[in-house]
């Protein structure tokens, strides 16, 4: 497994479960844990899911909700 990190502007629980819900639907992706306090997302995820993959579906969703979204350094 793979761990990659997002910094996500996540504002409450919904956005939250948006980031999971989007995430959760990429195979391969096998574990999301949300920190709203902190506007951290920390995926878990097989080697075949890239962090570009996830990075440009969860930057739909944040031009979308307008939220940031960018990979964690």
């Amino acid at each position: 497994m793979v761990e990659t990190r997002f910094n996500v502007g996540m504002t409450c629980e919904g956005c939250a479960a948006a980031v999971k819900r989007i995430l959760g639907k990429i195979e391969g992706v096998s574990d999301i844990d949300t920190d709203v306090a902190n506007k951290i997302v920390i995926v878990q995820a097989d080697e075949s899911v890239t962090p570009e993959m996830m990075l440009e579906k969860l930057e739909k969703w944040g031009q979308a909700a307008g939220k940031t979204v960018e990979l964690s350094p």
